[in-house]
C-alpha cells in the first residue's frame, strides 16, 4: 500500500507557526485496482482539507473513520494546532466536533477557487505556497487563550501523561470547570476525551513492543476503571481488542 499512497508532511512559515502544526499531502494511484479502506484514528486537531469537489474545514472527528482510496489523486492538508483553529473563525471550536464547515467562511474565497489556487500547483511546495499565502491574507492576531489550549493539550500527550482530568488539573494549575470551557472553545472536544484519546496511543505502543504483556497491568496504568473497560474503548478505537492487537504486532515482528 505505501508504493501507491505517499504521504509527506511540511512545517507551515514563522508566521502561521503559532496556529498551524504542519501541512500534509496525501498522493495515491491505485493502477486500476479496487478501492482500499484506510482506517484513521482520531486526533484533537482541526483540518482544512483542500480536496477536489470535497474541500472543507474539518472539526475533531472523536472517533475512528475509514476512507476509500479509488482512482488516483492528491489532497492538501492543514493540520491546526490544538486551539489553532479558534482565532480564525467567531465560534466556539465544539461546534465543529464530527462535523465540516465550508472554508470560504475562513478564507474568504470560494471552494471552486481555493481547489484550483492549490491543486493546480506544481509540486507540493507549489501547493503548501498556495494554501499559506490565503491563509496569510485572513491571519488573525494570536490568542493568549489558544495557547494555553494547546500547552494543556501538550500536557496530555506527554508520555506517561495525566490518566484523569483531575491529575490534568493538577498538572495545569486550571480548575476543571474552567479547563472543561477552554477545550470546549479552543480544542473542541473535552479534557477527557483528549486524555484518553493519548492514553489508549500509548496503550499502542505498549502492546506493539516485543515479549509478553500484562493487559490488567497495562489499563491501570493508563487510568482506565478495569481491563473490560479498556478492552471496550481500544477495540472501539483501533478496530479490534487489545490483545488481537498484540498478537498482529507480535506476528508481524516474527514475519508471521
Amino acid at each position: 500500500m505505501a508504493r501507491r499512497i505517499r504521504l509527506a508532511t511540511y512545517p507551515p512559515s514563522a508566521p502561521l507557526a503559532t496556529f498551524v502544526d504542519y501541512f500534509w499531502v496525501v498522493e495515491w494511484d491505485m493502477g486500476g485496482r479496487a478501492p482500499e479502506i484506510q482506517r484513521v484514528l482520531p486526533y484533537p486537531n482541526a483540518h482544512l482539507v483542500f480536496d477536489r469537489g470535497q474541500s472543507a474545514i474539518h472539526g475533531v472527528v472523536r472517533g475512528a473513520f475509514e476512507r476509500s482510496v479509488a482512482g488516483a489523486g492528491r489532497v492538501l492538508g492543514v493540520r491546526f494546532k490544538p486551539g489553532g483553529l479558534r482565532p480564525f473563525i467567531d465560534h466556539p471550536v465544539a461546534r465543529l466536533a464530527d462535523r465540516t464547515m465550508a472554508l470560504d467562511g475562513v478564507l474568504r474565497v470560494s471552494a471552486i477557487e481555493a481547489e484550483q489556487r492549490v491543486l493546480d500547483s506544481a509540486g507540493d511546495a507549489g501547493m503548501v505556497g498556495a494554501a499559506e499565502a490565503m491563509l496569510f491574507a485572513v491571519l488573525p492576531a494570536p490568542d493568549a487563550r489558544a495557547l494555553i489550549a494547546g500547552q494543556a493539550v501538550a500536557a496530555a500527550a506527554a508520555a506517561d501523561g495525566p490518566a484523569s482530568v483531575a491529575a490534568l488539573c493538577a498538572q495545569t494549575g486550571i480548575e476543571e470547570r474552567a479547563l472543561q470551557r477552554l477545550f470546549s472553545n479552543y480544542v473542541g472536544v473535552s479534557p477527557k476525551w483528549v486524555i484518553q484519546r493519548y492514553r489508549l496511543q500509548e496503550a499502542s505502543w505498549h502492546l506493539a513492543r516485543p515479549g509478553p504483556v500484562d493487559l490488567a497491568g497495562l489499563a491501570s496504568q493508563l487510568g482506565f476503571f478495569d481491563q473490560a473497560h479498556f478492552t471496550r474503548d481500544f477495540t472501539k478505537l483501533v478496530g479490534c481488542s487489545p490483545l488481537e492487537y498484540w498478537k498482529s504486532q507480535q506476528a508481524s515482528r516474527q514475519g508471521g
